[in-house]
């Protein structure tokens, strides 16, 4: 194995001492770091808006696709977390430092291929979703410049989950939130052409993303070089991959990122629904994404959380405090949605308004929100207990909830907006409806306990 320091140099001890104050060491960096990119995602909506619906349009249908970048990614950041975690509650730090190598290197190959069918296969993926000439034409050009720079999606995520499962979430935080404050600054500079620029449009917010997150990634890389994690490990580039490892990895990651992946296919075919009723639903839809970003990117900051310290506490035996402290994020989590969906149902127009002027779209996207409203408490139990599972390395039953509850959205989606003649409220209606289904069956599940004995 490469060069590895025998002690790891954790934080805080995470397996003993108040729950409440670890939920808020892990959480606070990792909700900032949420909120940081919902401010980028939110500032992105908010200057390609100023170019058109169009233009909104082919930006809001790609996002459907990059997710899927971030789903794959998820197949081993997932499993390193819950790996490194563990290793470092059972007091072993060198094994925590080889799986963290290993991830590393393999997100690298794996990035490559990800790029080139990314590439080749953006045009197909618009043809698929049925948007309208003009939309394809902006989001095959924006698309593809996202997919040539993956490697640093990867990267990124990987790195930023090595250092949150060893217990430090605020050196994620200030890393990807400066790369988010480069971003914003960037993109109305390379979008509108100011100063020596050439006006790029949407693929100057392209640019912008890739190379703040490879500036990001460089910066991780720094970090680890200068011993800033908890342990030490090798970031040579040399080809010597342990695939026992990458699939024990793998085999924790790949449940949730099939489950991700295919939530970002559903999503295709939602947004080839809602594209039967204009360009303006879709930009709709975008904006009611964007602002449900505010509670779902704060919940998962709290999922990063309940993550590290049942993945912490399991390797450390002590399966009943790692369930303690699970309930109490939960419970956060709640508060947290329910004020945001008070504000959703309370001032959509308002919400809508700062996206874009265009009056019908901003109708349609005040239905969407007041829809929202009403299933944010059931997003937060979902998304809270997904990353609970995943620390104890069970990743099999929210992969099960999430495949079926997504899988449902189409056929409730078409029934409702099409059949049943709701028109764009139905398909609202179905993304709601299935997650109040997912929140429930997930939190159920969780209460059973088996993840508690789960082996990795």
């Amino acid at each position: 194995m490469q060069n590895l320091n025998s002690e790891a140099k954790t934080k805080q001890d995470l397996t003993s001492g108040s729950i409440t104050k670890g939920i808020f060491y892990l959480a606070g960096p990792a909700v900032a770091t949420m909120f940081l990119e919902t401010a980028f995602s939110i500032a992105d909506i908010f200057w390609v808006g100023k170019l058109g619906a169009v233009s909104l349009a082919a930006v809001i249908s790609s996002a459907f696709l990059i997710w899927i970048i971030y789903s794959l990614v998820g197949a081993i950041s997932v499993g390193v977390t819950a790996l490194v975690a563990r290793f470092i509650g059972a007091k072993e730090p060198q094994q925590a430092a080889f799986s963290a190598r290993q991830a590393y290197l393999f997100s690298i190959f794996f990035a490559l291929g990800v790029s080139i069918l990314g590439v080749l296969f953006a045009k197909s993926a618009f043809v698929l979703m049925g948007t309208a000439p003009d939309v394809t034409h902006l989001g095959v050009q924006y698309l593809r410049i996202i997919f040539a720079g993956a490697i640093f999606f990867f990267l990124l995520d990987v790195l930023a989950a090595v250092f949150r499962a060893s217990g430090d979430t605020k050196t994620p935080m200030l890393v990807i939130g400066g790369s988010l404050a480069l971003n914003i600054i960037l993109d109305p500079i390379l979008i509108f052409g100011w100063g020596p620029f050439p006006r790029m449009g949407i693929n100057g917010a392209a640019l912008a993303s890739i190379f703040s997150q490879g500036v990001a990634s460089a910066l991780f890389i720094l970090l680890i070089i200068r011993g800033k994690l908890a342990f030490k490990f090798s970031l040579l580039p040399k080809l010597d991959l342990d695939f026992s490892m990458v699939w024990r990895i793998l085999r924790v990651g790949i449940p949730a990122s099939s489950a991700w992946i295919l939530f970002s296919v559903v999503y295709l075919f939602i947004n080839k629904i809602v594209a039967l009723f204009g360009t303006e639903a879709i930009a709709a839809l975008g904006i009611g994404n964007r602002m449900e970003s505010v509670s779902f990117l704060t919940c998962f900051g709290l999922s990063i959380a309940a993550s590290t310290l049942v993945g912490q506490n399991l390797g450390a035996g002590k399966p009943e405090r790692a369930a303690q402290a699970v309930w109490q994020t939960a419970g956060i989590a709640v508060l947290v949605t329910s004020f945001v969906g008070v504000m959703f149902f309370t001032f959509p127009r308002q919400i809508a308004s700062v996206f874009i002027s265009d009056p019908k779209v901003i109708e349609i996207g005040i239905g969407y929100l007041r829809i929202l409203a009403i299933s944010q408490i059931f997003m937060a139990l979902e998304i809270v207990f997904e990353g609970s599972f995943a620390g104890a390395g069970n990743t099999i039953p929210p992969m099960v909830v999430s495949i079926f509850g997504s899988l449902a959205r189409i056929p409730i989606a078409y029934l409702l907006a099409v059949h049943w003649g709701m028109g764009i409220t139905g398909v609202w209606w179905a993304i709601a409806s299935t997650s109040v289904v997912k929140g429930i069956v997930l939190t159920y599940w969780f209460s059973k306990g088996r993840w508690k004995t789960k082996k990795i």
